[in-house]
């Protein structure tokens, strides 16, 4: 369910605004977004694992917040995000 170390990597390369970034909303969102894929893909075979639904929602909850912050600050750099990862808000 987790991601890889190699995953997270590639991401923060992908979303990182500058060589060492890793706390950029950008790339939290993105990997937020990786683990919130995976776990979606567990539940699709494990409906009833209550356990994991409500992590999952503590994570989708923490990324629309990432997400309210990015776009009160800087919309264009929101808007950007959500084309990349092709999210709908």
């Amino acid at each position: 369910m987790s991601i890889t170390k190699e995953v997270k990597q590639e991401i923060i390369k992908k979303f990182a605004l500058k060589d060492g970034d890793v706390g950029s909303p950008e790339v939290q969102i993105a990997i937020l977004t990786e683990r919130i894929k995976n776990i979606t893909a567990h539940l699709k075979n494990h409906k009833h694992d209550n356990h994991t639904k409500y992590g999952l929602m503590g994570l989708i909850n923490r990324r629309r917040k990432l997400l309210d912050y990015l776009d009160s600050r800087e919309h264009e750099r929101y808007s950007i995000i959500i084309k990349k990862l092709s999210l709908r808000r």
